[in-house]
């Protein structure tokens, strides 16, 4: 690790911090998107304190952390690309959150991966609010009925909700349309935000931002 690496990242995350704070209080938990970034930058976001990340794929977060973990006990890792049901095992075993269910097929083979792994990861159900057919997630109007498979069927511990606005439209109506049905459900956690409008994200209650850009710079 050189000091062209990791003073940068630590300052670029200080400064997220800041803005952070100064958009809510209390300020979002920073996740950090360590998809597909090069070690070097993993161990320096690391040794600058970061304890957060987020990845969207099983078995690249399984390369990034399956030995970090044994160093970084106080790792918290969070899933949040899409999940196949035939990785639920593996999701299951790494994950301490899960913040991608969007179907009931998906909510049942996590209950059955809980129950064989003995692992109880939390879960955020992904909400579609700009009802896009080709992105993922549960539908504002479907949200109710998913929540009662996985709570009540599947015994998930459900704590919130994330989405991911659509890239042509104005964010905040989206944040808080997340917002507005996590009350209605009675959840605290609020997954959204990203590198480009994570203050706004804060501002409406987000709980935590994913951020990858903004953090790590451009891929």
């Amino acid at each position: 690790m050189t000091d062209t690496v990791s003073i940068p990242l630590a300052k670029r995350r200080d400064a997220i911090l800041a803005e952070l704070a100064q958009a809510a209080s209390p300020p979002p938990c920073l996740v950090a998107v360590s998809k597909t970034q090069h070690d070097e930058k993993i161990d320096a976001i690391l040794a600058a304190g970061q304890r957060v990340f987020g990845e969207n794929r099983v078995q690249e977060a399984q390369a990034h952390w399956t030995e970090r973990r044994r160093q970084y006990p106080d790792l918290e890792l969070r899933l949040i690309g899409p999940l196949q049901t035939n990785k639920a095992d593996d999701a299951v075993a790494l994950f301490d959150v899960i913040e991608t269910v969007d179907r009931e097929k998906l909510a049942r083979a996590l209950a059955k991966a809980i129950a064989k792994v003995g692992r109880t990861p939390r879960i955020f159900i992904q909400v579609n609010t700009g009802e896009e057919p080709q992105k993922a997630g549960v539908t504002p109007d479907g949200l109710e009925a998913l929540l009662k498979v996985a709570v009540e069927e599947c015994g998930l511990d459900v704590q919130g909700l994330m989405c991911i606005p659509p890239v042509d439209e104005p964010a905040g109506p989206h944040f808080a349309l997340l917002a507005k049905l996590a009350r209605r459900q009675g959840l605290r956690g609020l997954s959204m935000g990203m590198s480009g409008d994570y203050t706004l994200a804060a501002q409406f209650g987000a709980t935590h931002v994913r951020i990858g850009t903004a953090l790590f710079g451009a891929r």
